[in-house]
């Protein structure tokens, strides 16, 4: 009896791990049998094209930027700093008597340093340097070689080239980008009707790195030193400016 009842126990047993066995084996065959439809085909391709164009803007200069410094050396540094500020503030009130606003006159570096003098392989302390140096921008460009020549009558040490730029350069930049898009824009719609096909968004944009381009001079050119004053203050041609803005446009496409 206990036999039989083993016997009986065994076979349901192995009853029960033949139907799991089974149903494990179908439900392998039917995802075998789904993924038949994949075989040889690749991850939907991701239809797009991209064009590129290009904006170029003019720039006329408006401003004018210079710079000049003030270097003077004596015994104490109390004596350095009044014979500097003399002189620096002599330049300063030449530059406000000609209309330069307190906003456009900035120091970039003011220095003290100790004054050596070196006799016999040995350095001896004899005084204090004071160095200055002040930057000007010019609005009125008219009056930039007159500036330049009075600063150069001072006696200040160090007047460095006259610079040309445009005070609001970001809006050239916003000029040219926008006629960049613009070209972009019309050479993706010609290669669509070309390709027969259709402009559904743009994907990506990428500007590159800025190109302020070159200036263009007629006449002497814009950069010069001053060593001593002119008789005649330099008429200074500011010439123009290329700004070029290149894109990249994504567009995808159906």
């Amino acid at each position: 009896m206990n036999n039989e009842n083993v016997k009986n126990n065994i076979w349901k047993a192995g009853l029960v791990v033949s139907v799991l066995l089974a149903i494990f084996l179908t439900v392998i065959s039917i995802k075998e049998f789904k993924s038949l439809r994949y075989v040889g085909k690749d991850t939907p391709i991701y239809n797009s094209i991209t064009v590129n164009g290009k904006g170029e803007a003019i720039s006329i200069p408006d401003i004018a930027t210079f710079s000049f410094g003030v270097i003077e050396t004596a015994k104490t540094i109390d004596e350095a700093q009044t014979k500097a500020t003399t002189k620096t503030n002599n330049a300063i009130k030449a530059l406000k008597d000609a209309g330069i606003a307190d906003k456009d006159i900035k120091t970039l570096s003011y220095n003290i340093n100790p004054h050596y003098e070196y006799m016999d392989m040995k350095s001896t302390l004899t005084g204090y340097d004071i160095s200055q140096t002040i930057q000007v921008k010019v609005r009125d460009l008219k009056k930039a070689g007159a500036l330049l020549s009075a600063i150069g009558s001072l006696k200040v040490q160090n007047v460095n080239s006259l610079i040309f730029s445009t005070d609001d350069i970001d809006g050239i930049k916003a000029e040219a980008r926008e006629l960049a898009i613009e070209n972009a824009k019309e050479k993706a719609k010609n290669l669509s009707r070309q390709l027969g096909v259709k402009l559904v968004r743009i994907t990506s944009f990428y500007e590159q790195g800025d190109d302020m381009g070159s200036y263009y001079r007629e006449g002497i050119g814009a950069d010069m030193q001053v060593k001593s004053m002119s008789a005649v203050a330099p008429e200074i041609p500011t010439g123009e400016q290329k700004v070029i803005s290149n894109v990249s446009v994504t567009y995808e496409i159906r």
